[in-house]
């Protein structure tokens, strides 16, 4: 039990790879606060549910990762309930299709919003709890190959990810001295429901599985393996690191 005694909050847990997250945390002996949009499609009611099915811990947490005040509100509740947190994954997210030269601003703030704004009160309500535990802790980021691989179309997404690293490179150097891990994951294609259109379109998922060295789309299990890693005492010693699982896409030349 790599997380036994230990308190994780995942946002965005309502599905793929924060879902995936969630429960990999519980197998292993966390108490997990499941965060999840209110109204959404993916409800995190329904994974905590299994999850303490299974006889393990967990918390539905709806709220909207970019307002202050609920993920406030939410922080309360989770240190109300477990008197602490000792991890916080950062894993909401959106994206929204659109040529640059037509994003209003309303769509890029939403998208900043919930993929950089949010991520920053996260973990800086989380950094705060930690610091005053005195016991260290762990803050992982989810962000994506395209904080470093353009992506045409999607100018806003790839500029939170690529955000996202720097804002965990810094935080790593700030927080060391607190014994506070701060990394990051950079998924490729992993088969989520954000993934949805290409892999139901024949075409569409030929060509992006084309540009995986490896021949598939991910399992967000398989980024869940990463974060446990990161999460766990065994990675103590790793700090502001970017941990890709894209099958090699990332040395892949892109073509478009």
């Amino acid at each position: 039990m790599k997380l036994e005694g230990k308190v994780a909050l995942v946002t965005g847990a309502g599905s793929g790879i924060g879902k995936a997250i969630a429960e990999r945390f519980a197998a292993e002996g966390a108490q997990v606060a499941i965060n999840y949009h209110p109204g959404g499609k993916h409800s995190g009611v329904e994974v905590a549910a299994a999850i303490t099915a299974r006889k393990q811990i967990a918390i539905a947490m709806p709220a909207n990762i970019d307002s202050r005040p609920e993920i406030e509100a939410m922080f309360q509740q989770i240190i109300g309930r477990f008197g602490r947190i000792d991890i916080a994954v950062n894993n909401a997210g959106i994206e929204i299709k659109r040529p640059f030269v037509e994003v209003p601003d309303e769509e890029w703030h939403r998208v900043l919003g919930v993929n950089l704004y949010g991520a920053f009160v996260v973990s800086q309500l989380a950094a705060r709890q930690m610091i005053q535990q005195g016991q260290g802790g762990k803050l992982l980021f989810v962000s994506s190959v395209h904080e470093d691989i353009p992506f045409p179309g999607y100018t806003s997404y790839c500029a939170s990810k690529g955000a996202i690293r720097m804002m965990m490179r810094n935080l790593a150097m700030e927080l060391a001295p607190h014994k506070i891990n701060v990394n990051n994951i950079a998924p490729g294609a992993i088969a989520t429901p954000i993934n949805e259109p290409v892999l139901k379109d024949p075409e569409a998922r030929k060509y992006a599985i084309e540009e995986i060295p490896w021949g598939r789309f991910g399992k967000p299990e398989e980024v869940a393996s990463v974060a446990l890693f990161l999460a766990s005492a065994e990675a103590e010693y790793v700090t502001g690191s970017t941990y890709y699982v894209d099958g090699g896409l990332t040395q892949q030349v892109t073509k478009y």
